[in-house]
């Protein structure tokens, strides 16, 4: 058995796999445009039904949202495809109006963005990450059944309750120790490399890229993500894990996925409160992008929700989404960048599908089949 990874050799695998392990770009490949200094993206979908007017309505709120906000380019209505949340949050990453059932849990025929990136862009797995907030629903985000995309262009999935749970900590016992995995390990291991895209027959990862990927993870369980507790925990794990990516492998494009906010049908206190909190992990994982000297010249940040909320409390004194408000129907979308405007409003109506032919563009590639189009006025 190998010894438990110190942080040391998980940031050398993390440079491993970006690097050697997976090979050049496809002479093929799209470049960026040159005049640009975007090179890293990353789009957080602030999912689970948010209302602007909990969150730039009400500065106090979100304060490392409204501080972004203030350096960037604001989009005040932001047109949302509210067909639920699966099919709406899945709606940033495909540019497409995806209509799903609240149980629905299926890979749509659209690509993702993720697809585009990787396949028009050239990326290679190890640069293209989804951190979710757990539910097997979210995993989908990842890529389509697209015949001409597919898991060999997905992105690389941690999912915050699917792999950084109790659970989970068995696993870690068995690393280091000079005897075999009991069965139960083994299970675990293997769903582990499943949820991480370990199978290469899908061509997502190497066999060793996806070692190094779960040595990342058993230092992430070490590390006390596991332990994460309170009204957002879901939705903390999936800002820790994206903060830890962002200083490990330096992804060129994260997509990060939330959905806590839905507690909001029962309580408006708690949504509110998961606001605020998010809104910190928000801030911690714009601050490794700040600190890194590579990072904070060459990344892009886009914040958005799915939908919002209903305009008036429900009769438990929460929140719902079917009232056909504006509250409900427009969000407020925030990005952040080098290229971009800075304390920009733009009032001008846009819609969320826009986002990922926006996100292919910077990243050099084409969003082939998206309905959505780039985001007006939104570079200096």
């Amino acid at each position: 058995m190998k010894n438990n990874p110190t942080r040391r050799t998980v940031l050398k695998g993390g440079a491993l796999a970006g690097a050697a392990l997976l090979g050049p770009k496809p002479l093929w490949a799209a470049s960026p445009p040159s005049a640009r200094k975007t090179k890293h993206v990353i789009l957080v979908a602030f999912a689970g039904g948010v209302r602007t007017r909990e969150t730039l309505g009400t500065p106090d709120n979100v304060p490392n949202l409204k501080a972004m906000a203030d350096e960037g380019v604001v989009y005040t209505r932001a047109r949302t495809s509210n067909l639920g949340h699966f099919g709406a949050a899945l709606s940033i990453f495909t540019g497409i109006s995806e209509a799903r059932g609240i149980r629905e849990n299926a890979r749509g025929p659209d690509p993702t963005l993720f697809e585009y990136v990787r396949k028009n862009g050239g990326y290679s797995a190890s640069e293209v990450w989804m951190s979710t907030s757990g539910g097997a629903q979210q995993a989908n985000y990842a890529y389509s059944t697209h015949v001409d995309y597919g898991p060999e262009y997905g992105a690389n999935t941690l999912d915050g309750d699917g792999v950084f749970n109790q659970e989970f900590k068995s696993i870690v016992d068995s690393y280091g120790r000079p005897r075999e995995m009991s069965k139960r390990e083994a299970e675990l291991l293997n769903k582990m490399r499943e949820s991480i895209g370990g199978d290469t027959a899908t061509g997502v990862n190497s066999a060793e890229t996806a070692r190094q990927v779960e040595k990342y993870i058993l230092d992430e369980l070490t590390r006390g993500t596991a332990d994460l507790r309170g009204v957002n925990a879901s939705d903390a794990k999936s800002l820790q894990v994206a903060r830890n990516l962002t200083l490990i492998f330096k992804p060129k494009l994260l997509g990060v996925s939330l959905q806590n906010a839905d507690v909001a049908h029962g309580s408006y206190n708690s949504y509110v409160e998961v606001i605020r909190r998010n809104d910190v992990g928000l801030g911690e994982l714009w601050q490794v992008v700040k600190d890194d000297y590579e990072l904070r010249e060459s990344t892009a940040i886009i914040v958005l929700p799915e939908f919002g909320r209903d305009a008036d409390l429900n009769a438990r004194r929460g929140l719902d989404h079917g009232d056909g408000s504006d509250d409900l129907n427009y969000v407020s979308c925030v990005c952040w960048g080098p290229d971009f405007g800075r304390g920009k409003v733009v009032q001008q109506e846009v819609r969320t599908i826009d986002v990922c032919p926006t996100v292919c563009d910077l990243l050099g590639a084409k969003a082939k089949l998206a309905r959505g189009s780039k985001l007006p006025k939104l570079f200096r």
